[in-house]
């Protein structure tokens, strides 16, 4: 073992930090030291979007210990940006330790003189950044790991319009949690009067707020009795989401009882992610049973969602994250139209690797759509910028994350579950199904198949291959692929994006990221980016074609499929 690895092991034993914490280092030098090696190795990072790790002890882990550091920075900073009239909102997940970590955070925040607006109990992310806004807060934390394993936790530190933070105060942030050295620089305990809980007026407010989004009211109780099936995957989704499709006047909605308590081990599934089959496989079984209308799932802090529907053959499929938002995006924008809300300065917002079908479907109708860098704290700055000149109407990224209205600035799966079941109704209301709808869109704007392959790179190797892997493609970018010239580099690090043909350069006016495109002469992008969040490199393929009938588009789609099969093997990414 390295010397400056033990030398922060010995910190850990001898100093400040509670028997069990020792003992668990003791156990380990003794039966795992390389589970030792891997928790000592580094300090877990603080990110621009806070932690996220596997719990345990160490440096390198998610416990009490990292999380009050890391609190006691953040606190810093906060106080240096306002002075001492300070207040936060603080919530928590379903995971193991969630709770604790954040009593720790609300205690550490307390301690230093700051207000704290704790959740009672578990709630959604999003009625944290709601919280945020609706209490005048300038900042807070909730305690998630979202999708990730059961072994993971983490802590996303939001500012006080309710967003995650970006420039300047992410670095700043950042720095102010670096110089927090030692266990002994942090504020523990003290000043617990400062702590006062929330919850049910709160959640009043939101689904207040949350059913005003309905454009059409009337349609959800025409349709009361759609047959909804809805799993909050051992979620905090249980605790808004059932009754906010209640108020929206849906009275046939059945929860996935397997997956209906909130469990930190989440017992039925591998992933908590609604992204994956084998997670929404229990209610797409329920779903069949019932020959329900449409299927819903949200991850654990309820920011993601995933949904399934029946195709034209009665089979139940799962749609995409790009599928689900482009039918969210279009209902948002025709609905507002054919109900006459709609305003000359409407605007949509998309990340960089979420479907263009969107910004197609955008021009058709004139509306404006902004492409922003990945993340949703990216989607709320432009918001923040744009704010009385255009009119914010939805947001979305591929990775199943909607953001409906203005009131919250984070991705928001409770209030999407209620409005894709009001979208079935709309569709349900004329004979149609969602699938059908989908379908009619492919054939007027084009048929748009999205894929993306995630290579994970774990331990303390994994971070230098995945930036080997991006500085291969930046130095020595592709000619062609699968046969296809490479016509245009889009490389958001060196935010210039180069015509390959001509050598002809130009700005791209977004901050720098760790992103690379290929444009390709038919049309075709790929995108190569580092998760943020987790030890992978994930490359996002988009392929398009157009679609003369509904009839065709089995074989058109199997078509895309093939050709992106061939583009990944092509890459050697398979």
């Amino acid at each position: 073992m390295e010397q400056n690895i033990q030398d922060k092991i010995n910190v850990w034993l001898n100093g400040s930090y509670d028997q069990a914490t020792k003992d668990a280092i003791t156990k380990l030098q003794k039966e795992n030291p390389d589970e030792l090696t891997d928790a000592f190795y580094k300090n877990l990072e603080f990110g621009t979007g806070g932690l996220r790790g596997v719990m345990g002890v160490g440096t390198n882990r998610m416990n009490k210990y990292t999380v009050g550091m890391a609190t006691q920075g953040y606190a810093n900073y906060l106080k240096k940006c306002f002075g001492e009239e300070i207040s936060v909102a603080i919530a928590h997940d379903s995971r193991n330790n969630s709770r604790s970590f954040a009593e720790t955070t609300a205690n550490v925040f307390a301690a230093n003189g700051i207000k704290v607006y704790l959740f009672e109990s578990l709630r959604p992310t999003p009625e944290l950044s709601f919280a945020i806004r609706t209490l005048g807060c300038k900042g807070g934390v909730v305690c998630t790991a979202s999708h990730n394993p059961k072994e993971y936790n983490g802590y996303k530190a939001y500012w006080d319009d309710g967003a995650q933070m970006v420039s300047p105060h992410d670095t700043n942030v950042i720095a102010e949690v670096e110089k927090i050295a030692s266990v002994d620089d942090v504020k523990w305990s003290g000043s617990e009067l400062n702590i006062e809980l929330i919850g049910k007026q709160m959640d009043e407010a939101y689904f207040e707020m949350a059913k005003g989004l309905s454009i059409y009211p009337d349609v959800c109780a025409a349709q009361h009795d759609l047959k909804i099936v809805y799993t909050p995957i051992h979620g905090t989704g249980i605790m808004l989401a059932p009754e906010l499709l209640k108020r929206f006047g849906f009275t046939n909605v059945h929860i996935v009882e397997e997956q209906r308590n909130p469990d930190g081990n989440f017992p039925t599934v591998n992933y908590p992610n609604p992204e994956e089959k084998e997670t929404m496989s229990i209610g797409l079984k329920k779903a069949a049973e019932l020959d329900a209308d449409i299927l819903l799932g949200t991850d654990p802090d309820a920011d993601r969602v995933g949904i399934g529907v029946k195709n034209d053959k009665g089979e139940w499929v799962l749609m995409n994250g790009n599928q689900t938002a482009v039918l969210a995006f279009n209902y948002m924008i025709e609905a507002r139209k054919a109900k006459g809300i709609a305003a000359d300065n409407d605007m949509v917002v998309k990340t960089i690797v979420t479907t263009d079908m969107i910004d197609t479907i955008a021009k058709a109708n004139n509306i404006n759509c902004y492409n922003v860098l990945t993340g949703f704290k990216w989607i709320a700055d432009l918001i923040r910028h744009k704010e009385g000149k255009e009119t914010y109407i939805i947001g979305g990224e591929e990775s199943f994350g909607l953001m409906i209205g203005d009131k919250v600035r984070d991705k928001d799966a409770v209030s999407a579950v209620a409005l894709i079941c009001e979208m079935v109704a709309y569709e349900k209301n004329k004979g149609r199904t969602l699938h059908d709808k989908l379908v009619d869109l492919y054939v007027q704007y084009g048929l748009y198949k999205e894929n993306l392959v995630s290579i994970t790179k774990k331990g303390m190797n994994g971070a230098a291959e995945i930036e080997a892997m991006m500085k291969s493609y930046r130095d020595n970018p592709p000619k062609s692929i699968d046969g296809v010239t490479v016509t245009e580099l889009l490389d958001y690090e060196l935010q210039q994006a180069t015509d390959l043909k001509t050598g002809t350069k130009k700005k791209i006016e977004l901050p720098k990221s760790n992103v690379l495109q290929f444009v390709l002469e038919d049309g075709s992008k790929i995108s190569a980016r580092p998760s943020g969040t987790e030890p992978k490199i994930k490359f996002y393929f988009s392929v398009k074609t157009t679609l003369e009938n509904a009839a065709g588009f089995d074989a058109a789609q199997k078509k895309l499929d093939d050709k992106i099969a061939q583009i990944i093997t092509d890459m050697k990414l398979k």
